[in-house]
C-alpha cells in the first residue's frame, strides 16, 4: 500500500472538489475521484451502465475499483488525498489511513448549490432535493469518518485535514 492515503468525502456541495483544489495548489498529490475514477456502473456488479442520467446517475455514481486501489498502492508519494464520493466505497475504503467528511449546515448547502450551473450535478430541483435529503438523514456518509467543519474558509478546512495527517506522522 502506499505510504498514506486519505479520503475526503462528504455530500455534494460540502466542497471535495475545492479542497481537492487547494491541496493540489499547495504541493499535495490529490486525486479528483468524482472526475478521474468516476463512471456510470451497476451498483451491485460494477459493470458499466449507459445512459443513466438525472437523479438516477447519482445511485449509479461508482469509482473504478482496480485504479483507487493502484493509486493507493503507489508508493511514488507519502501522501495521496482522494476527493469525492461513489456509491462503491465500502469496495475499497480499506486503502484509506483515515476519511475525512466535509459537513455544512443546510444554509451553506443552499449557497453552493444556488451558485451551481444548470448542467453541473446539482443545478436541477429534483437533483437538489435528493442532496438535501441525503445532507438531512446522512444515509451515505461513511461511518468513523473524521468530521470537519466546511463552512469556514477553505484554506480553513484544508489547514484542519492538514493537521490531522501530521497529528497521524504523514504529511
Amino acid at each position: 500500500m502506499g505510504r498514506r492515503n486519505y479520503l475526503i468525502e462528504g455530500g455534494s456541495g460540502t466542497g471535495k472538489t475545492a479542497v481537492c483544489h487547494e491541496l493540489r495548489r499547495r504541493g499535495y498529490h490529490a486525486i479528483n475521484g468524482d472526475r478521474e475514477l468516476a463512471y456510470q456502473g451497476d451498483p451491485g456488479t460494477g459493470e458499466p451502465v449507459l445512459g443513466v442520467t438525472g437523479v438516477a446517475a447519482h445511485r449509479h455514481h461508482l469509482w473504478r475499483v482496480a485504479d483507487v486501489r493502484a493509486l493507493a498502492a503507489d508508493r511514488q508519494h507519502a501522501v495521496t488525498f482522494f476527493c469525492g464520493g461513489s456509491r462503491n466505497l465500502a469496495e475499497f475504503v480499506d486503502v484509506f489511513d483515515a476519511v475525512f467528511v466535509l459537513e455544512v449546515d443546510l444554509h451553506t448547502l443552499d449557497r453552493r448549490l444556488n451558485r451551481r450551473p444548470k448542467d453541473e450535478w446539482g443545478g436541477r430541483q429534483e437533483e437538489r432535493q435528493l442532496i438535501e435529503h441525503l445532507h438531512e438523514t446522512r444515509e451515505e456518509i461513511p461511518p468513523g469518518g473524521i468530521a470537519i467543519d466546511a463552512t469556514v474558509p477553505l484554506p480553513h478546512v484544508v489547514d484542519t485535514i492538514l493537521q490531522h495527517v501530521r497529528a497521524a506522522g504523514s504529511a
